[in-house]
């Protein structure tokens, strides 16, 4: 990444120096050259002024005086008479190197002025090696500044994949690093909120396995136990039956315990609901599904009211989602129209297709493990069912025909807003 930081800034920094630099090289060497011009003309006009007057006092022209005036120049001076007065002042120079400007009056007088062409195109290289020297600076301030912000950069992201690489080995201690960078302190607080959340599961978890190892060795005992004087008592049908009993009672207490450990955890999961904005979650689920569903030739819409904002996990309403939109796409048909509504206490996301539906064999028991019309799994529905209820909110079959799942979830706030958007 630091190389390419580099690359693209030096050839950003090249492109602005050319862009810059060429025309400003061009309009130096055309300013110059034009300036040379202008001092010719201007010193042609008054060389011509100066033969007029000295005309006029019947004075003669003065060759060393000129020299000493208009220096490195070759004056030519024509006197229209009788006979021609023609005077030469200097050296004239080669015919590729010289730049000459003239003058002439009504009363025959002709004057020319030539100075020697490499002074000017040494005064032309001199400010064109100043641009380029600036240019070259340019580019070294540029190169230092892409250093300077590539290290800014690419040092906060590796100590960031250190983050994360140490979160997913399981060391879930918020790092507090913060680097000035607002993009990137948003995802350091991300990866601190999601190390503080996955150490608090961890620590669920271990209260968890604790509280079932401890709640659970109590009623295993006594089953164990009644199971063997079940065995020990064999001849004996009326101490069998009363041991069986005894042994029915252990089981149901272990069951009661079992469903006390697993209310006690989804209460926790309940505790990480938190409001979340439905309509990012399933934007991106139909952006994720759209283009299986256009494969097959068909349309997902999303309609109803938007900006609603129930509590829940983002994991687990996406998790549903897109279990009902699997179960649209290998067994349903048509377009699937994702719905969203609010109730009094509820947010109600339906999902509909236009397909055949469920049997009627089948209505009662498509959440059930293991049951499933059309070769499935028989899994997908169940974990979705569990999936919502873990967040506080439940999973119905509203209309087996066409079928009609609805996600009921708990309500945050209530905002109204009403808009339906296109096919996806």
């Amino acid at each position: 990444m630091r190389r390419r930081l580099l690359s693209s800034t030096l050839l950003v920094a090249v492109i602005a120096v050319l862009l810059l630099g060429i025309p400003l090289g061009v309009a130096v060497n055309r300013l110059i050259e034009e300036e040379a011009t202008q001092g010719l003309v201007s010193q042609a006009k008054s060389l011509l002024n100066e033969v007029e007057y000295a005309r006029l006092q019947d004075q003669p022209i003065d060759p060393v005086q000129l020299a000493r005036k208009y220096p490195d120049r070759y004056i030519q001076i024509y006197v229209k008479g009788t006979p021609p007065q023609v005077t030469t002042v200097g050296t004239e120079p080669s015919d590729n190197r010289k730049m000459t400007e003239d003058a002439q009056s009504e009363n025959g007088v002709y004057v020319a002025v030539t100075r020697d062409r490499t002074a000017v195109a040494r005064e032309v290289r001199a400010w064109l090696l100043l641009i380029l020297g600036l240019a070259t600076a340019a580019l070294a301030v540029a190169v230092g500044l892409a250093i300077v912000q590539s290290r800014r950069l690419t040092l906060p992201l590796s100590d960031l994949a250190m983050i994360a690489e140490r979160l997913g080995s399981g060391d879930a201690r918020p790092s507090k690093h913060r680097y000035g960078i607002q993009e990137l302190d948003r995802v350091a607080e991300v990866l601190d909120r999601s190390a503080t959340r996955i150490s608090d599961l961890l620590a669920r978890e271990r209260e968890f396995a604790t509280d079932a190892s401890h709640q659970l060795r109590t009623p295993l005992t006594g089953l164990t136990m009644r199971l063997e004087e079940i065995v020990a008592a064999a001849h004996d049908p009326s101490v069998v039956k009363e041991e069986g009993e005894a042994a029915i009672v252990q089981a149901e207490r272990l069951t009661a315990v079992i469903d006390e450990l697993l209310a006690a955890a989804r209460r926790q999961r309940h505790a990480q609901a938190e409001a979340v904005k439905l309509d990012r979650i399933l934007e991106q689920q139909l952006t994720e599904w759209g283009p299986a569903f256009r494969r097959m030739g068909r349309d997902i819409r999303l309609e109803g009211t938007r900006g609603l904002r129930p509590l829940a996990t983002s994991g687990g309403i996406s998790q549903v989602i897109s279990t009902l939109l699997e179960n649209s796409l290998r067994h349903g048909d048509g377009t699937v129209t994702v719905t969203t509504s609010e109730k009094d206490t509820s947010v109600v996301v339906e999902v509909a297709d236009e397909g055949e539906g469920i049997a009627d064999d089948l209505a009662g028991r498509v959440f059930e493990r293991n049951v499933s019309g059309k070769g499935g799994t028989g899994l997908g529905l169940t974990l979705a069912r569990a999936l919502a209820a873990a967040d506080g909110g439940r999973l119905e079959l509203v209309r087996p025909r066409p079928a009609v799942f609805a996600l009921f979830l708990r309500k945050a706030e209530t905002p109204r807003n009403r808009v339906v958007s296109g096919p996806a």
